[in-house]
């Protein structure tokens, strides 16, 4: 398994829907897509974990909002982090 993705909690907020989650890498993989829960994803913010210092951002490799559940994220082989998407 190269890259996976999880939805660990979902919140609605006044107006938009916000989902959380964690991605893994292994393999040396540098990204893959993350499945959100949403139907369209308008902001997406990722936060790589780890002990180290983190040589680059992890970054969204689309174009919001994005129409459907995926979100392509590209990043350090074999980085692991957080993610939260707002959307509906």
């Amino acid at each position: 398994m190269a890259f996976s993705s999880t939805i660990t909690a979902s919140d609605n907020t006044s107006s938009k829907i916000v989902k959380y989650g964690t991605y893994t890498n292994a393999d040396s993989s540098t990204g893959g897509n993350i499945d959100t829960g949403l139907a369209s994803c308008e902001t997406m913010l990722l936060q790589p974990t780890g002990s180290a210092v983190i040589a680059s951002m992890p970054s969204v490799y689309e174009t919001l909002p994005v129409a459907g559940n995926t979100v392509t994220i590209v990043n350090t082989a074999n980085e692991d982090g957080y993610w939260i998407a707002w959307g509906y």
